[in-house]
């Protein structure tokens, strides 16, 4: 087992690494985490000490648990327990740890007015989702979609595309989002 000591000097290059396989610049990380740039450049570098206040906003932002950041993740328990993380009255549940692959998140879109216009966004990038409850409203740029629980959608993000929850209740999907997805559905705004 590591000391302490020996996972706090190997921090920098392992937050550098998580930061940047995320896609996110130092700027992005310092808005996200009310940590200024200048401390994570300093964390990155080695020069600066981590402190438990600094590192739970991070781990937060980069869907990890502290021991994964911290290089003391044991892997002894394959489960995966992600924070939830409330973004534009979405709640998206990590249920991947950010290997290589697509990232898998549970999200929860909440109930709107039926007829309220489905906020659309572009990227590059390929989005799959499963409804697991309720139904959807999927805007794909001119054309609509109403997708019912058990049935999945795949599609090319490079096209116009927004969801909402078709109600009267909330909707929950299973996610699957690349890498720019998830950079761009996730982005505070």
């Amino acid at each position: 087992m590591r000391t302490t000591d020996e996972a706090l000097e190997t921090l920098g290059p392992r937050l550098r690494a998580l930061r940047t396989k995320r896609g996110f610049t130092l700027t992005e990380m310092a808005e996200r985490t009310g940590v200024s740039t200048s401390t994570l450049s300093r964390l990155e570098s080695g020069e600066r000490r981590a402190t438990l206040e600094l590192l739970l906003p991070i781990a937060s932002v980069l869907g990890v648990g502290l021991d994964e950041l911290v290089g003391l993740d044991s892997r002894t328990d394959p489960r995966v327990r992600g924070v939830p993380v409330q973004r534009r009255g979405r709640t998206y549940v990590p249920l991947s740890t950010g290997g290589d692959g697509p990232s898998v998140f549970r999200v929860t879109l909440p109930a709107v007015p039926a007829k309220r216009a489905i906020e659309q966004r572009v990227h590059d990038g390929t989005d799959w989702f499963l409804v697991l409850s309720g139904r959807v409203r999927l805007a794909l740029g001119d054309q609509e979609h109403l997708i019912e629980e058990g049935e999945a959608v795949e599609f090319d993000t490079r096209l116009p595309h927004g969801t909402v929850s078709a109600g009267p209740g909330p909707a929950e999907i299973l996610h699957l989002f690349s890498r720019a997805g998830e950079r761009v559905h996730l982005k505070e705004l």
